[in-house]
């Protein structure tokens, strides 16, 4: 499959080329180092860190899957990931790059990368689960190879809304509606995670593609990560504060700016192969309650 086609990539560079704003400049809270900032939660034989600590590979084969954790948890604020995914037949493989809050009435904020069979593109699935409830879930066909070379995954978290971005290219926003009774992250410190794991039961074609452990063993690369992010001390009100180091709780990174919002149109657009808001049947007629609110 191709993953561009050039008049939406054209329209996609002029975009970008007006200049995205990034959502805020502050000090970074983050070593770079895998080892310092981060510690392996799942067969540490299958995470590979870099001499230097500034990449890790996961690795997935017949034997196990891996993950890592990191030390500290987060109350808003923005984190990047560079991440290059499998290369070849992936099918049946997930990479998932998230915030969780683990708890029974956990929040979370998920981009999953499904695995394809050779020649077939990635999808990247975005979740987000809010006071223990989940089921939304969108999915896209990236514009481009994550095979082929890194690239940077973003997730900014506030008071008002949650993006996720890809190269800066928001891709998916969840507002905080909870004034009209939606739930939504804003009171749970979430710990940043990677894994790399079998879900051949559902993820390539609805579980029809398995994993073949012929073609392993599987290898996902993360590096150049950023935390720019209020650490969790114990009392949500420091994270939630409209200071200026709380530079996410600013007005201006209250909603998407106008080049945002029509690179995130592009998205939906010409990318989006799946969102549960338009999938009425799977709600039994009932759409959750967000899906007629607005989205920025």
């Amino acid at each position: 499959m191709v993953y561009c086609v050039c008049n939406k990539t054209t329209l996609l560079l002029s975009l970008l080329s007006i200049s995205i704003v990034r959502f805020g400049l502050a000090s970074v809270v983050s070593t770079g180092d895998f080892n310092t900032d981060f510690h392996v939660t799942w067969f540490p034989s299958h995470v590979n860190t870099s001499a230097d600590g500034h990449s890790r590979t996961l690795m997935l084969d017949q034997e196990s899957g891996s993950s890592f954790a990191s030390n500290n948890m987060f109350l808003f604020g923005e984190i990047d990931m560079r991440i290059k995914l499998i290369p070849g037949y992936s099918a049946g493989t997930v990479l998932a790059y998230y915030l969780t809050s683990d708890r029974p009435n956990r929040d979370e904020i998920d981009f999953e990368f499904l695995g394809n069979v050779t020649g077939q593109p990635y999808i990247l699935q975005t979740n987000i689960y809010a006071d223990g409830s989940d089921n939304r879930e969108e999915r896209i066909y990236l514009w481009f190879d994550p095979t082929k070379d890194f690239h940077t995954y973003s997730i900014f978290w506030n008071l008002y809304q949650i993006v996720l971005m890809v190269d800066w290219v928001p891709v998916r926003v969840y507002r905080n509606h909870a004034d009209e009774g939606v739930a939504f992250p804003r009171w749970q410190p979430m710990t940043l995670k990677a894994s790399l794991w079998n879900g051949d039961s559902w993820a390539t074609r609805g579980g029809e593609d398995k994993v073949d452990w012929s073609k392993g063993p599987f290898v996902a690369t993360l590096g150049d990560y950023k935390i720019d992010a209020c650490v969790w001390k114990g009392n949500p009100r420091f994270c939630r504060a409209g200071s200026d180091g709380n530079w996410w709780n600013q007005p201006r990174s209250r909603s998407l700016t106008g080049r945002q919002r029509r690179l995130l149109k592009w998205v939906r657009k010409y990318h989006l192969i799946y969102d549960y808001c338009q999938d009425p049947q799977r709600f039994h007629g009932q759409l959750p309650r967000e899906c007629s609110l607005p989205k920025y």
